[in-house]
């Protein structure tokens, strides 16, 4: 056994991240390996271990959750005396290490009651399969707009520091990028240690990033290229906020492994759970001091139809989300390039990230590209030209190049004025953007940076001879109908120009769903009217669900029902809702359950009358 890599580094991390990711060869370990004793010591069914986790022979690298970032140290002590057990991460801030051991150690491990769980780390492959026109960028940019004094943080595979298109706007690097030997895993950080902090720490045209002639780093290069690139001399290439400062870091890994990479694909570069966890810690501490607007992650894998806030991907890495937007940072994520038509790939399934989908420049959804109401919004994604290393240009394809237009457009929108939220600027992004239809049932904004800065600048009033105090705004309260509507006439409502009621009693009643369900935003990014109206066009699976109960809220604040109004029988609108949003809850939940039901509300509550 080694001794565990304390990161000593000095980073002022407010909270830590993990990027997971598992050999097909420990996924697959021997069940008997699990001896009776071993499963006595600690039962796989408490929840902190699957079961086959706990019984794999095989040498497995994962997460260990803590309680407390001060449990770390005993934790971390405990697993270095177990036999076969590595630490391999322990962050200097932040409530988890990630060790490598065998199914029998990480059972003694989870005996441990500062330990909450212990899972299989993941690790993911960057998003890739005249963008700045089409979304109004040049418009923004000739009014003197240009996103100066404000950074973007690029989450990836670091950058080539001395290309022109980045010349002195690099203002932070950092690199979190594990190893482990026998895992075939190096790290990609220039010092070759797991974590590097300063000039120089994200170079993405060091040994390590090199195959040959091929460079495995130039993912980060293009992404950041895209946000906040400029030409210099002649060159007429710009970035979406081209004089933005941009806060470079490297997360992934070089990866000689063909359980991680798949056969014939080695080497790879993976970004493993816990440096984005970390990484994203570092973004939080250094927001203020380098103004930072928004952090950009174009990687991600895996399939999530809903929100997974409360499944075990997402609830670590939300806390740390939420915190960056708490200090006005926006964590911008690629939806991922699978193709799915109402999925997207993990961490972008995390409610409070802005989840970004790609289009082409005729604002036709990319045939690659993840969508649906997990989407917040489109940006131009197929055929981008942007910056690679050895100080060249090439076009690239792909959720990745989506995501930071998004980015970009948060420096860009922030420095006109520093006060905007993330959520005014998330706000006037979705609500003013083009709106593109797929799918015959949803709609999703394609963003306008010109609309958006419109929306946000509010013009000087018009000087009154005799000044009146402004009337307060009409209060938000619920509605007075007598008859409920079904799921399919509140879609028409909100549709622009279709319904009866007003933009702003739409919103009212958005935000008291959001204030009053369990489900709505949670697990349906129910933001704005666009939104609100995919869901209540759902047609197949789980989304029917979501459908029935939205409608049913909007039923609830039009005014059609009360929490005690008896909907069947002795049986309440609240009872009704509440079972219903608990079975939603539940993970274990199948789609034939969802829809039956959904077509229970449908009978008893969402029906005119």
């Amino acid at each position: 056994m080694t001794p565990r890599n304390l990161l000593t580094t000095a980073v002022a991390l407010a909270a830590a991240i993990t990027f997971t990711a598992v050999p097909a060869a420990a996924a697959t370990g021997s069940a008997a390996a699990a001896t009776g004793s071993a499963a006595a010591a600690t039962d796989p069914a408490d929840g902190k271990i699957t079961p086959a986790l706990a019984a794999s022979s095989a040498e497995n690298r994962v997460i260990v959750e803590v309680k407390s970032a001060g449990s770390v140290d005993s934790v971390a002590d405990k697993a270095e005396k177990l036999p076969d057990t590595d630490v391999v991460q322990e962050p200097s801030r932040g409530s988890f290490i990630v060790v490598t051991a065998d199914g029998n150690d990480l059972q003694k491990l989870a005996a441990d009651p500062n330990v909450l769980s212990i899972r299989k780390e993941k690790a993911v492959p960057p998003s890739l399969l005249g963008s700045v026109r089409t979304i109004g960028g040049d418009r923004i940019h000739a009014t003197g707009v240009t996103g100066a004094g404000q950074s973007v943080a690029i989450l990836d595979t670091g950058i080539d520091r001395d290309h022109p298109f980045f010349a002195g706007r690099i203002v932070a690097e950092a690199c979190f990028s594990p190893q482990s030997a026998a895992l075939g895993v190096q790290s990609l950080c220039p010092n070759g240690q797991q974590v590097q902090i300063g000039a120089g720490s994200a170079d993405a045209e060091t040994a390590r990033c090199l195959d040959g002639a091929v460079n495995l780093c130039d993912h980060g290069s293009h992404v950041a290229g895209i946000a906040a690139g400029k030409g210099a001399g002649s060159d007429s290439r710009v970035g979406v906020a081209p004089d933005a400062g941009i806060v470079a870091i490297q997360v992934f890994s070089r990866v000689n492994n063909e359980s991680y990479c798949g056969a014939g694909n080695t080497p790879c570069v993976l970004a493993f759970d816990g440096a984005i966890r970390e990484a994203l810690g570092h973004v939080s501490a250094l927001a203020g001091s380098h103004q930072i607007a928004s952090a950009n992650l174009s990687l991600g894998g895996g399939q999530y139809s809903g929100a997974c806030d409360a499944h075990a991907d997402g609830q670590y890495i939300k806390p740390v989300i939420d915190q960056l937007q708490s200090k006005g940072v926006a964590t911008v994520i690629a939806a991922g390039n699978e193709s799915y038509g109402n999925a997207v790939s993990w961490p972008a399934c995390v409610s409070s990230a802005v989840t970004v989908g790609a289009t082409d420049n005729s604002d036709r959804v990319a045939s690659f590209s993840n969508r649906g109401t997990q989407l917040d919004v489109f940006a131009p994604g197929v055929a981008i030209d942007s910056s690679i290393p050895d100080d060249s240009y090439a076009r690239y394809s792909g959720t990745s190049m989506a995501a930071p237009h998004v980015a970009g457009a948060y420096a860009l929108l922030r420095s006109q004025n520093p006060a905007y939220s993330a959520a005014q600027i998330l706000g006037a992004l979705t609500e003013t953007g083009t709106a593109v239809a797929y799918g015959g049932q949803f709609r999703t904004p394609r963003i306008d940076l010109s609309r958006a800065l419109g929306e946000l600048t509010t013009p000087a009033a018009s000087p009154a001879p005799a000044p009146q105090p402004a009337p307060a705004p009409p209060p938000c309260l619920r509605g007075a109908a007598r008859k409920a509507l079904t799921s399919a006439t509140w879609a028409k409502e909100f549709t622009t120009g279709s319904g009866t009621l007003s933009d702003t009693a739409l919103r009212c009643y958005l935000t008291m769903v959001q204030q009053r369900s369990k489900v709505f935003p949670e697990l349906s990014k129910v933001r704005s009217i666009s939104v609100a109206q995919q869901v209540l066009k759902a047609r197949t699976g789980r989304a029917v669900l979501d459908r029935e109960l939205l409608a049913a809220w909007l039923n609830w604040a039009h005014g059609a029902y009360g929490d005690s109004t008896r909907v069947s029988g002795k049986i309440t609108f609240k009872s009704v809702v509440a079972s219903a949003e608990k079975q939603r809850l539940n993970r274990g939940t199948t789609s034939a359950a969802a829809a039956k039901t959904a077509q229970y509300l449908v009978k008893t509550v969402n029906r005119a009358r």
